[in-house]
């Protein structure tokens, strides 16, 4: 084996890592958000106890990371998909502590009444489940165009965080006895505006990744 064709099997190794992680990051947003709609305790839980496989997988990436480049001394554009593999996998484990966020808030709300749908919040949920799901995808097909297109959807979630922050603040003034449950309701709304942001990184990585170019994307409207 050429040393050309053992870097392209170890760059192809750190692919399919990444990819791993972004298969559990997905799982991990959908089912926070279907334990918070169900007020299913278990699935909160199961999600916080399996954030450990993320962080194994992390952190194998890691070490991944640091052996092609001691053995292998990638330099330009080898080098820059090393380290935008990298820079990507860090976005990808900060959005699974974002899913494990959400499922302790979960276990902290179903001791709370349910006292109006979340349609809202649903709503924004399901636009950052599409989010994570349309740049993994870019990702794998390593397309900088879909990338940036992604990344300028992120403006209604923002949007919807921002109405969902001021009827929570209202419902608190109105019904002073459900102020705990809408702070837990604004930072479930606060952590998946947050997925978004670390969406449009990812976004960024991928155009790095792609051009060489660096570039900050989803500038505010």
């Amino acid at each position: 084996m050429t040393v050309r064709t053992q870097f392209e099997s170890e760059l192809g190794e750190l692919h399919g890592s990444v990819l791993r992680m972004g298969a559990l990051v997905e799982a991990a947003i959908k089912d926070s958000v279907q334990a918070l709609v169900q007020r299913d305790r278990e699935m909160a839980e199961a999600i916080i106890k399996h954030d450990a496989e993320l962080n194994d997988l992390h952190r194998s990436l890691r070490e991944q990371v640091f052996v092609v480049i001691a053995t292998q001394q990638p330099v330009a554009r080898d080098l820059r998909m090393v380290m935008a593999t990298q820079y990507i996998a860090v976005e990808l484990e900060r959005i699974g502590d974002y899913a494990v966020r959400i499922a302790k808030r979960v276990v902290q709300l179903v001791d709370f009444p349910q006292a109006e749908p979340l349609v809202e919040l649903q709503q924004m949920a399901n636009l950052v489940e599409r989010q994570v799901h349309d740049i993994l995808d870019a990702l794998v097909r390593l397309d900088d165009a879909a990338a940036t297109s992604v990344a300028e959807r992120d403006h209604e979630i923002d949007r919807i965080y921002q109405r969902i922050f001021g009827e929570e603040i209202s419902a608190m003034a109105i019904r002073p006895n459900t102020a705990m449950a809408a702070q837990l309701l604004i930072n479930v709304a606060h952590t998946l505006e947050r997925i978004g942001d670390r969406v449009i990184n990812i976004a960024e990585d991928i155009v790095f990744l792609d051009t060489g170019q660096v570039v900050e994307l989803n500038e505010p409207a």
